[in-house]
């Protein structure tokens, strides 16, 4: 299986890493090629690369141009993104808009109509793409955690005085960034948030309370994991999520999560199970969900036990197996 993908720092490029390195490790032969962000922006000024002799199928992203797809391999097309749901527009600004609308969409429509199997990573994603993209059968694989490292601390969980809320994430409004600070405004001090912020949060400290503290961007898993074992609670006001990995890592490791009644995350978040769903842009209802995590929690063996049902790297991996295997019988390890 070869990946030719564009090298954009994001979860997607996480998703192929974890993905070729399982791939290996089961036998299989799984290389990428990097290509350089422009290659999204301006293809024409990016080489194609030739696809090597031994691949018999090209895994690619949606976005991925068909300059760079070869034409004599069967495609895998994976699609991460639901930037074209309508209620995207009301954060992403009228550059963005026109950018995704005019160049991303044709790309994707392109690609999905030549693949011989599309992927989704949620059916939120699915949907989205079949009202707003085109209408071609896809196959929903939820994006796999590392269960063997994200886990709940073998310590017994003791609740934090201040109660720790946890954000890990990126600096955007698409993430809900901009409630934050009000949440917090509103818990006051028996509260705290430690948030992943960095250099892009700058500009906001001067109007948070002090009761935010930023821990920067984390590390790899282990930091990620050591942040979320120290917390009481995963707070993620996210507006619209293809699907978020770093929910699902929250619920692996027995931290609940307050997220958004929204886009993909109830699909991850079982409400009163695994978390507390609020609705958008709510502060009110995201605080008084702390608030009710606070003061009775959620039981600890039921969160525990949902935790469970995380699909794991390996079956994730085994399902795209499934996937080669079904166009190409020769993938074999």
């Amino acid at each position: 299986m070869w990946f030719p993908t564009t090298k954009a720092n994001t979860g997607t490029d996480a998703y192929t890493e974890r993905l070729v390195k399982g791939l290996n490790e089961q036998g299989f032969k799984a290389e990428i090629t990097w290509l350089p962000l422009r290659a999204e922006y301006a293809p024409w000024s990016v080489s194609a690369p030739k696809a090597p002799e031994w691949a018999n199928i090209v895994h690619v992203n949606t976005w991925l141009h068909p300059r760079f797809i070869p034409e004599t391999l069967p495609i895998v097309a994976t699609i991460h993104h639901s930037v074209h749901h309508p209620d995207s527009r009301s954060y992403k600004g009228w550059l963005r808009t026109i950018y995704h609308r005019h160049w991303i969409a044709p790309i994707e429509r392109r690609v999905l109509r030549k693949a011989s199997r599309v992927i989704s990573v949620s059916q939120f994603v699915a949907s989205t793409a079949k009202n707003t993209l085109t209408d071609v059968p896809m196959q929903v694989i939820y994006n796999g955690v590392d269960t063997a490292l994200f886990k709940a601390s073998t310590e017994p969980r003791k609740p934090n005085k201040p109660f720790r809320l946890l954000y890990v994430g990126s600096w955007t409004i698409r993430k809900g960034i901009d409630l934050l600070a009000p949440i917090m405004r509103e818990l006051g001090q028996d509260f705290e948030l430690y948030y992943t912020g960095g250099p892009g949060s700058e500009k906001d400290k001067q109007s948070m309370p002090a009761n935010m503290f930023d821990i920067g961007r984390l590390q790899g898993d282990h930091e990620v994991v050591n942040a979320m074992q120290s917390a009481d609670a995963f707070l993620f006001p996210s507006r619209s999520e293809g699907f978020s990995l770093a929910v699902t890592e929250a619920i692996a490791c027995g931290l609940p999560v307050i997220a958004t009644n929204s886009s993909s995350l109830p699909e991850t978040v079982e409400d009163g199970v695994t978390g507390v769903l609020c609705p958008k842009d709510d502060v009110t209802a995201f605080a008084n969900a702390a608030r009710q995590l606070a003061k009775e929690g959620l039981h600890a063996n039921k969160t525990g036990a949902s935790a469970n049902k995380v699909l794991s790297i390996q079956q994730n991996i085994a399902e795209h197996i499934k996937v080669y295997q079904h166009i190409s019988p020769v993938a074999k390890p």
